[in-house]
């Protein structure tokens, strides 16, 4: 009877043993996962922030695009404002006329 106690006992301690090794290999995965995951996030991060940037970048061009454009279609279309540019840009003024100019 004590053969068999003595075995019982051993293949709890083997059993357990192999339950404890499990275990740990489970939580080495785990910091395996973690670890690899980490310096994704961080790049994920930059990326991010990277994007945001050219999406601010897009919008001032945008805007700045849409202001050349209507600034085109009123040099096109418009005499009044062509001949307005055209004055400001050759500072030309008719005779009597008074002009202020601000510096930008």
């Amino acid at each position: 009877m004590t053969k068999l106690n003595r075995l019982e006992a051993r293949t709890r301690v083997i059993k357990g043993a192999g339950n404890l090794t499990f275990l740990a290999f489970c939580v080495a995965l785990g910091f395996v996962v973690v670890a690899t995951a980490v310096p994704q996030r961080k790049k994920l991060a930059e990326l991010e922030a990277k994007l945001g940037l050219a999406k601010q970048r897009e919008e001032l061009v945008m805007a700045e695009r849409q202001a050349r454009m209507i600034e085109h279609r009123a040099l096109r279309e418009d005499p009044a404002f062509l001949e307005m540019h055209a004055r400001d840009r050759l500072d030309y003024y008719k005779e009597g006329e008074r002009v202020l100019k601000f510096s930008r």
